[in-house]
């Protein structure tokens, strides 16, 4: 969980996430009512936001559930405004990972789990779990490596491991392994990004970085959350459910993105697994360097 890596390709790629409506248009427009606060006041300029009542807080599931969006390639995850796709890292971890799908449950929303390989052998139990419930799971190579540290054989290997590990661990789950990935701390290059992409791989960026590594309170990662998602209007939001301030804070985040009127999106694969896919394996170090 180190600082993030922002690359150009990273960018390029979440330039063409939803954007929040420009400030400009909204300042012209007459201030909402109490009643309609919750659908658009993500939305509003900071100073307009402060002057309007919180709605009341609604704990329904109904609320927050949204669309399932079914994705065969990164360009095709498009969120509207107000929508977020919740997603989190480095799993599966025993009393943690548990209590999380509880609170999903309980808000009647699904997410995106990016296991680690090693974790997942480790615990094939709660990776299960998490499949049986209805979650989407991804990889996130075996050992959380940087994969630009390694050569481009040795990155391709930690992938597949990863993939291999999880896969093998959700066996019996009913639902197998997507073909989900995210670079650990986000750290990729160009090349590696393109690679995966032509093989089917699904490459999960970040819009909203809940930095729930720090060691903060519950209370600060929430509205450090919030506080982006506003900003932005939209997107894919990471945590991490490997971390107790990340278990504490999630039902109090889920009842204020009801309360603001934002709904979870559930991703979902459009192809079985990643296995029905070319597979990528260190052999394309080869071909790599024939290019």
């Amino acid at each position: 969980m180190g600082a993030l890596c922002v690359t150009g390709i990273v960018a390029s790629a979440l330039a063409g996430c939803a954007k929040p409506p420009k400030q400009t248009d909204l300042i012209s427009q007459p201030i909402p009512t109490v009643e309609t606060t919750a659908s658009v006041s993500a939305y509003l300029p900071a100073d307009i936001r402060l002057e309007q009542a919180m709605p009341p807080r609604i704990f329904a599931a109904s609320n927050i559930a949204g669309r399932v969006l079914t994705v065969a390639a990164t360009t095709d995850i498009i969120l509207n405004p107000g929508e977020v796709i919740i997603t989190f890292d480095d799993g599966p971890r025993p009393g943690k990972t548990p209590a999380i799908l509880d609170t999903l449950d309980q808000f009647g929303v699904k997410a995106t789990f990016l296991m680690l390989g090693a974790s997942a052998q480790a615990h094939p139990e709660i990776a299960r779990m998490v499949a049986k419930r209805g979650h989407s799971v991804g990889s996130h190579t075996f050992e959380h490596v940087d994969l630009t540290t390694l050569s481009r054989q040795a990155a391709y290997a930690e992938i597949t491991r990863g993939e291999q590990a999880v896969s093998d661990a959700l066996r019996g789950a009913g639902n197998g392994l997507a073909p989900f990935f995210r670079f650990p701390y986000l750290a990729q290059d160009g090349f590696l990004r393109t690679d995966l992409m032509g093989g089917d791989m699904v490459v999960l960026d970040v819009d909203i970085d809940s930095k729930d590594y720090y060691k903060d309170t519950p209370a600060v990662v929430a509205q450090r959350t919030l506080d982006r998602l506003d900003a932005r209007g939209s997107g894919v939001i990471l945590f991490h459910d490997i971390h107790q301030r990340t278990v504490d804070m999630l039902p109090e985040f889920l009842s204020e993105l009801a309360a603001r009127g934002y709904s979870v999106v559930h991703l979902e694969p459009s192809k079985p697994g990643v296995f029905g896919r070319p597979v990528i394996t260190a052999d394309r170090e080869t071909n790599a360097n024939q290019i």
